[in-house]
C-alpha cells in the first residue's frame, strides 16, 4: 500500500493531458510463456506487407549500406514471439553488442527499481557531494535530470568536432578517471526545468546518485562496483533474463550514459519489459507509471522527441528541435532507446511490437536513413488491438 501511494504521488504528472493521450500498453497474450530463458518463435504474420518487409531486410543485409552502414543484428518481436531474427556474417544470437547511449534507457530502468524500493524519490533534489551548500545545481530534481532539462553547460549533439564534444573529454579525456567529478564540474547556463538539452553528463550524475542511494557505505571502488552489479542483477537483469556486461569507471561507478554490452535477444527483452508496462511474469519490475513517465514528453514545449531517458516519436512525424527517428505519424505511439552508430530498440504499443537493430555507421548523417528504414520495417506490420 505504501509503495502504491508513493507511486501515485511520484507520477502525478504536471503534463497530465499528455499521459491521458498515451496509447495503452498491451498485456501479455494468454498462455504465452515469458521469454526469461527462451523466446517463443512464430512465422511472420499473414498481415505483414511482404514486399515492403523483404525490401527492408534486403537493404539492411545486402552489404554495407551507403548511409546507415553495417547491420549486425535485427530482431522483430510481435505479440510476444520472435517473428524475424537475422545476423550479419560473423555475429550470432550470443554476440554481445555495445549499447552506447541506449544505456541511458537502462539507467531509467535502474532508477525505477530504486523508486520501487523506496530508495529514490524523483520529485526530490538529486544532489551531489561535489556541490557545496547553496549551489543551485543541488536543487535540480531527479525528474529534471531524467528529462534532460537540467540547464547544465554541456555539448554533445551538434558538436562541431570530436575535441569540442564534452563526452569525449568525460569518457576518454581528463574526466576518464572520475566521470562523476567531471560531470559535477559543469556549470549551469540556463534555468533548470526550462529547456531540453541532450546531456550524457547528467546521466553520469544520475548513476552516481543512484549508486550512493543503494550502496552508501561502499568501502572502495571494487566494493562499490561489485555490490551495484549484484543489485542490478537482482532488481532488473535477472528477473527478465538479461545477462549484460556493464562497464564501470575507475571509481567503481557504472557509466549510466553508455557502455552496456548485451546480445540482441537481451535488448529485445529490455524493450519487451517496457512494452509490458514494467511487469514480467507477474512481478512488477518497474513502478506503476514508470513506463508512462519514460514515454511522456518533458516540460520543454519546444521539444517533442524526448521523454525521460527515452526518445519519442513526434505526433507529426517530424519532431522538434530535431527530426524524429520514426517519421510516420501513425506510429506516434512508438518510443525507443537510441545509441551512437545506429543502435535502436523501438517499442510500438499499437503493433504490440519490439524492433531491435544493432550495427555500425560513421558520422551523424546515417540517422535519417536508419529512421526511414525503421519506419518502413515497422510499417510493414499490421496493428494489434
Amino acid at each position: 500500500m505504501l509503495r502504491g501511494a508513493i507511486a501515485a504521488l511520484v507520477f502525478a504528472f504536471a503534463g497530465a493531458a499528455h499521459a491521458q493521450a498515451l496509447y495503452p500498453l498491451p498485456p501479455q497474450p494468454a498462455g504465452l510463456a515469458w521469454p526469461t530463458q527462451e523466446w517463443a518463435e512464430a512465422p511472420l504474420p499473414a498481415d505483414v506487407d511482404r514486399a515492403e518487409f523483404d525490401l527492408a531486410v534486403t537493404e539492411a543485409f545486402a552489404g554495407r549500406h551507403p548511409q546507415f552502414g553495417d547491420t549486425r543484428a535485427v530482431i522483430v518481436v510481435q505479440s510476444g514471439r520472435i517473428v524475424f531474427e537475422r545476423y550479419m556474417d560473423g555475429f550470432n544470437r550470443d554476440t554481445r553488442l555495445i549499447s552506447w547511449s541506449m544505456a541511458k534507457s537502462v539507467t531509467h530502468a535502474l532508477v525505477g527499481v530504486g523508486v520501487l524500493q523506496s530508495a529514490v524519490s524523483i520529485a526530490a533534489p538529486m544532489g551531489n557531494p561535489h556541490w557545496r551548500a547553496g549551489d543551485r545545481r543541488a536543487s535540480i530534481t531527479w525528474r529534471q535530470w531524467l528529462n534532460m532539462v537540467d540547464g547544465q553547460d554541456y555539448t554533445e549533439i551538434g558538436a562541431p568536432s570530436v575535441l569540442e564534444n564534452d563526452v569525449t573529454h568525460m569518457l576518454y579525456g581528463r574526466g576518464r578517471g572520475d566521470t562523476a567529478r567531471f560531470a559535477a564540474g559543469l556549470p549551469l547556463i540556463r534555468d533548470p526545468g526550462a529547456q531540453w538539452n541532450y546531456n550524457s553528463a547528467g546521466s553520469i550524475l544520475i548513476s552516481d546518485a543512484l549508486t550512493r542511494a543503494i550502496v552508501p557505505d561502499a568501502a572502495n571502488a571494487a566494493d562499490r562496483r561489485n555490490r551495484m552489479r549484484a543489485w542490478m542483477q537482482e532488481g532488473l537483469f535477472g528477473p527478465i533474463g538479461m545477462n549484460p556486461v556493464v562497464e564501470f569507471d575507475p571509481t567503481g561507478l557504472y557509466y549510466g550514459s553508455a557502455l552496456v554490452w548485451a546480445d540482441a535477444r537481451d535488448w529485445a527483452r529490455f524493450g519487451y519489459l517496457y512494452l509490458r508496462n514494467g511487469v514480467w511474469n507477474g512481478r512488477r519490475v518497474l513502478p506503476e507509471g514508470w513506463v508512462d513517465f519514460a514515454r511522456t514528453p518533458g516540460p520543454d514545449r519546444g521539444t517533442d522527441i524526448y521523454g525521460a531517458h527515452w526518445w519519442l516519436t513526434a505526433p507529426d512525424g517530424q519532431g522538434k528541435p530535431m527530426r524524429s527517428l520514426i517519421t510516420d505519424p501513425d506510429l506516434a505511439d512508438s518510443f525507443h532507446a537510441q545509441g551512437h552508430e545506429g543502435q535502436i530498440v523501438v517499442v510500438v504499443p499499437s503493433k504490440d511490437l519490439v524492433l531491435v537493430r544493432l550495427g555500425l555507421f560513421e558520422g551523424a548523417e546515417g540517422w535519417d536513413a536508419l529512421g526511414d528504414w525503421a519506419t518502413r520495417m515497422i510499417g510493414a506490420f499490421g496493428d494489434r488491438p
